[in-house]
């Protein structure tokens, strides 16, 4: 057996932490009474209401508003990809609010992290898919979203990985207008916080994956640092992944906060796009 890096066995912690929320047996999330809440296999009752299309080199998934628009969303998987359905139904949601939605596959063909993987090989499956190493996928998109689709004005959410991710090009590319970062890991980009672009970040009080003290410190970070309108919540009671649940009836106490997360995130991309 290979030892482990302190770097790599305290990254490796905090993703076996990751899984362990979202797939043990007995559930760790307060808001959710079934395990796996955000594994693939937990979702089939929603097939989507957009369509699979090749953009680029890459596939994605887009839905479409009836009316016209010039408004965009390109919505960031977490590390169980591109096709899970608790993701789809948020970019369908972006749609219902007049948004063209496109949820593209950032792993580029390689496969979503599953529940029944062996964990003896997540860094290894990590180390290929860096939160921080999308930009010619995000240009391809880009690219589809102005010449098919009609964009002017585009946005980007993401999370969990693709929380990161958001963070990652709120910090660097001049063509989005604004971000929403849902429990990104904030460590992965903790040492640049002068944003480019208004960007609103969204944080579970009990998130065992993102400690408070890191949102602490996220905040004075970017209150030195940000020129740019930022905004950082916190919502009482939740844990990692709340905001892409699809069912909101499992904890009838958390619907109020799943709720609000999602009009938070609808309300800083209609002021910003």
């Amino acid at each position: 057996m290979i030892p482990l890096s302190s770097d790599v066995l305290q990254r490796g912690m905090l993703w076996y932490s990751l899984l362990n929320l979202f797939c043990s047996p007995v559930s760790a999330m307060a808001n959710e009474s079934r395990p796996c809440p955000c594994d693939i296999g937990d979702r089939f009752d929603y097939g989507g209401l957009g369509q699979e299309v090749q953009v680029g080199h890459i596939k994605a998934y887009v839905c479409k508003p009836s009316a016209s628009t010039d408004k965009a969303v390109i919505v960031i998987h977490d590390i169980f990809g591109w096709q899970l359905p608790n993701t789809r139904y948020i970019a369908d949601m972006l749609t219902t609010n007049g948004y063209t939605a496109i949820c593209p596959d950032f792993f580029v063909g390689q496969e979503a992290w599953k529940p029944s993987n062996d964990w003896a090989s997540f860094n290894d499956w990590v180390k290929t898919r860096d939160a921080g190493k999308i930009d010619k996928e995000v240009d391809v998109v880009l690219k589809y979203l102005k010449d098919q689709c009609g964009a002017k004005k585009i946005g980007v959410i993401g999370f969990c990985w693709g929380g990161a991710a958001v963070q990652h090009l709120m910090l660097k590319n001049p063509h989005l207008k604004t971000g929403v970062s849902l429990y990104g890991v904030i460590s992965r980009f903790e040492d640049k916080h002068s944003l480019l672009h208004p960007t609103f970040f969204i944080f579970g009080e009990k998130d065992d994956i993102i400690p408070l003290e890191q949102v602490t410190l996220l905040e004075q970070k970017l209150k030195q640092n940000c020129k740019v309108d930022y905004e950082v919540k916190i919502y009482p009671g939740q844990t990692h992944g709340f905001v892409h649940r699809k069912r909101e009836d499992i904890n009838p106490q958390d619907k109020p906060y799943i709720e609000e997360g999602r009009k938070d995130m609808i309300n800083w991309l209609n002021k910003y796009l």
